[in-house]
């Protein structure tokens, strides 16, 4: 069973945090961050390069520096201030007409090193050393990882309560109009019912942050190399989430983009692929509607591959995913890029982005070919996570994004 605990988080005033929050790191480059970052924006913490005239290298040691600086800087200001008590967080995202209300908590290392976190994902060592750097220097959690969990009714019910108040913040991220809005659980009644409660929980599984949750696992287990006296209480073991029931989050498309056919014409491209698929011209731009169902842009037109039957096991949790599918029957077989990690020619296109943009890619002639992808469901996702496994690279995407700056855990 899985342990989390309150904590007493660093946050903006209420007045300030749409100035202090921002986007997460890992989702801006550094002219983007810069053009993006107001004067107390969090991002001159995660992406301190953009201090620099011009702009530096992420990974140099004066920018580590400049993060420290900045991160003492803010709190100096009172841009950002220390709740006086360990509470929870009620952290409620809008897209649409869809609202999923998190809890932000500390989780524990061991539970990530057990297997009690689950991952879905591989990581790559040198964004975990990177990220460790960063945790380490500051001795601080600056921005969130993000968990689900199964649904449990008892917390709805003490989220729900928390939610009817008005919130501490409320505001509308001005990069895509997702609404954000935030309440302190501060009862001890309420905060020792959640920890209870998620002391029956059997697993949480990460959603989005495999490479912040790696490099938490990692400071955690070297501050306790350290600490002869190490007893597993002490706040370099706990890292800061955002927990989400199963239920209410949806993961998007993923889709990909490639650069040639292989020597393939369009024409022979479509023939090949008419031996793992049936293949239907289109009149438009279209999403498919299914699993095991894909739509191709080629050539100036859009076409629906739906797979043969035989074509994958429907009792491997891995080889029934469309990722699975699209990767061995086309992507390898027909255009033979083998390694979606490594390979050049292919990129992702997350579908926040919409169908419009993978045909603007092949009309620029960047790319020759697109193909859209069925969203991966959160059964799924568990069901991989659950079995130990690995979903092939970029399988997931989760919006809204969190916003960081909302809190920090300091240990």
């Amino acid at each position: 069973m899985v342990r989390i605990k309150p904590f007493a988080a660093i946050r903006p005033p209420k007045e300030l945090v749409e100035q202090v929050q921002a986007r997460p790191y890992d989702v801006l480059n550094s002219i983007e961050a810069r053009r993006e970052a107001g004067e107390k924006s969090l991002l001159h913490i995660t992406k301190p390069e953009i201090d620099f005239e011009p702009i530096a290298d992420e990974h140099a040691p004066e920018v580590y520096d400049k993060a420290v600086e900045n991160f003492k800087d803010w709190q100096d200001r009172g841009w950002l201030v220390q709740d006086e008590k360990p509470c929870y967080y009620v952290y409620a995202q809008t897209m649409g007409s869809r609202t999923q209300f998190g809890l932000v908590v500390c989780a524990h290392t061991d539970d990530y090193a057990e297997g009690r976190i689950k991952k879905h994902e591989l990581t790559r060592r040198d964004k975990e050393d990177d990220r460790m750097k960063h945790v380490l220097i500051q001795r601080a959690n600056i921005e969130p990882v993000f968990f689900a969990y199964p649904d449990q009714g008892a917390v709805d019910e003490i989220v729900s309560r928390y939610a009817s108040t008005s919130p501490v913040y409320d505001f509308t991220a001005p990069e895509d109009g997702f609404g954000h809005r935030f309440w302190i659980v501060d009862k001890d009644e309420d905060i020792e019912a959640i920890t209870s409660i998620f002391a029956e929980v059997p697993a949480l599984y990460v959603a989005d942050g495999h490479h912040r949750t790696a490099a938490a696992a990692r400071v955690g287990d070297e501050l306790r190399r350290g600490n002869p006296g190490h007893n597993g209480e002490e706040e370099y073991n706990w890292f800061m989430a955002v927990v989400f029931p199963k239920s209410q989050l949806k993961i998007i498309d993923y889709n990909r983009v490639v650069k040639d056919l292989n020597g393939l014409s369009p024409e022979g491209l479509v023939e090949a692929l008419k031996e793992d698929f049936t293949v239907t011209r289109l009149d438009g731009l279209t999403a498919p509607s299914r699993l095991h169902q894909f739509t191709m842009y080629l050539d100036g037109s859009w076409y629906v591959l739906d797979t043969r039957d035989g074509r994958y096991d429907d009792n491997d949790p891995i080889d029934v995913l469309d990722v699975t599918i699209l990767s061995r029957l086309v992507l390898d077989k027909q255009l033979g890029i083998k390694d979606l990690r490594t390979d050049k020619r292919i990129d992702f296109v997350g579908g926040i982005r919409g169908l419009g943009e993978l045909s603007r890619r092949v009309d620029s002639g960047e790319m020759k070919v697109a193909f859209a992808l069925y969203p991966v469901s959160m059964d799924q996702l568990v069901a991989i996570a659950d079995s130990g496994r690995i979903m092939p690279p970029k399988t997931t995407w989760f919006e809204p994004k969190l916003r960081s700056g909302l809190t920090i855990h300091s240990f």
